[in-house]
């Protein structure tokens, strides 16, 4: 059997296909596996990293703001878009898979409008709670839309063939507790550990706003962190300029470890205290598959603030704190994480509440589906 998975932009869309993939070749040790992304976008790094073949096409974004340096992107969109599409049916062609599957970013859309051109079973995933423009291009298209939110059936037109099954993470994500993981990471257990990430691509001005929280937390020693900046070397190198001129020289000695980004995240979460991220519905969904408060800080560059609706639904539910990135400063911030973490009883709460919202099936889930719509 032959699978095809398409993906891409950010690890938030490209882990839960990786997860699928992963339970189909448990199932499957023989099945063909063949991911499609975007060329030169990072899932041509992390798809290979897990062991998986991809190819690529040329597709890019959609700029929302009508500048002429926006417009003009999008007319090379416009052009992309028509060279991805004979890419992605060559490919399709070429590898003959008997389903696909998109789990999010610009890519899907040449790759599972073609495929269903061709007559293959077809599903995408949307992990947000408002859909992206992908999902809703392809929603009519597609045999199955499933869902990463309950109560998100209504944002579309169609009923029949839409179903929620949660949004998948990987199987290092689960079985995982914190004293194992800190053992294996050699992290004491004297102080509490925060993990803390604004994306694999980098958040400049939450990045700002943790030089002056790595900063207090340099100084006052209240726990130990692990933060990963995003933007490749040069996020790495702009932080610890930017640390070097407050006095923070030698940030490793003081239990703080600063990277471009973390590879080992399922471990690093578990071992975790209190998380500080954005609300990719992704990161959500590993946050509750691992019971971790978190203090979230919606990105507000997304498509209809979708990343707040997430946020919101995790704050509602008990297990998050939600700041604003108007108001996350990096004072504000600091004082955020002190008061969680001084607070065991409020932490326990907000464990419990994270576990209580999270879908351990989910994989599972939308593999039976794909297998099913295989089948049919």
């Amino acid at each position: 059997m032959r699978f095809l998975f398409t993906c891409g932009g950010t690890a938030g869309h490209i882990y839960p296909a990786i997860a699928v993939a992963g339970r189909i070749r448990e199932l499957m040790p023989d099945a063909e596996i063949l991911f499609v992304g975007a060329r030169g976008k990072m899932e041509t790094e992390l798809v290979p990293r897990e062991g998986y073949e991809i190819q690529t096409v040329q597709i890019t974004n959609l700029q929302r703001r009508l500048s002429p340096k926006g417009i003009l992107h999008n007319l090379g969109t416009i052009k992309n878009l028509f060279v991805s599409m004979g890419e992605a049916k060559r490919i399709l062609k070429e590898f003959k898979p008997d389903v696909a599957l998109g789990t999010g970013g610009y890519v899907c859309f040449p790759v599972l409008y073609q495929a269903a051109k061709l007559g293959i079973p077809t599903a995408v995933h949307e992990s947000n709670m408002v859909p992206g423009l992908t999902t809703k291009l392809l929603a009519s298209r597609v045999d199955r839309v499933m869902l990463g939110f309950e109560g998100a059936e209504k944002a579309y037109n169609r009923r029949d063939g839409v179903v929620y099954t949660g949004t998948p993470v990987r199987g290092a994500f689960l079985g995982l507790n914190r004293e194992q993981a800190r053992a294996e990471l050699g992290i004491p257990t004297d102080k509490p550990l925060v993990v803390s990430f604004w994306g694999s691509l980098g958040a400049s001005k939450m990045n700002l706003a943790m030089q002056e929280l790595i900063w207090r937390n340099y100084e006052d020693q209240c726990f130990y962190q692990v933060h990963a900046t995003g933007g490749g070397d040069a996020g790495l190198y702009a932080m610890q300029s930017a640390l070097a001129a407050k006095g923070v020289t030698a940030p490793l000695d003081h239990g703080i470890d600063i990277r471009t980004y973390i590879y080992d995240m399922p471990k690093r979460m578990a071992a975790a205290d209190l998380i500080l991220c954005r609300a990719g519905a992704s990161t959500l969904a590993e946050l509750t598959a691992l019971g971790k408060p978190a203090v979230l800080v919606p990105s507000p560059y997304v498509t209809h603030n979708h990343q707040e609706e997430n946020a919101k639904a995790l704050e509602q539910g008990g297990g998050a704190a939600m700041l604003r990135e108007a108001d996350a400063a990096g004072e504000t911030l600091y004082r955020t994480v002190t008061d969680c973490l001084a607070d065991a009883g409020r932490l326990s709460a907000m464990r419990e509440a994270m576990k209580r919202m999270g879908n351990p099936d989910a994989t599972e889930a939308i593999t039976k589906i794909i297998l099913d719509i295989m089948k049919q």
